[in-house]
């Protein structure tokens, strides 16, 4: 018997691909200004 804390429903599906749509865009432009940081004093 599951219960509804350890399956996947269908908002939790929504959730991942929502925080994925904004974290990898978000960690691509973190590593592009951290590598031109890096770039600049290094």
């Amino acid at each position: 018997m599951s219960t509804a804390q350890s399956s996947v429903t269908p908002s939790t599906g929504k959730l991942v691909i929502a925080w994925a749509l904004v974290g990898v865009p978000l960690a691509y432009g973190v590593y592009e200004t951290l590598t031109r940081v890096a770039a600049l004093f290094g």
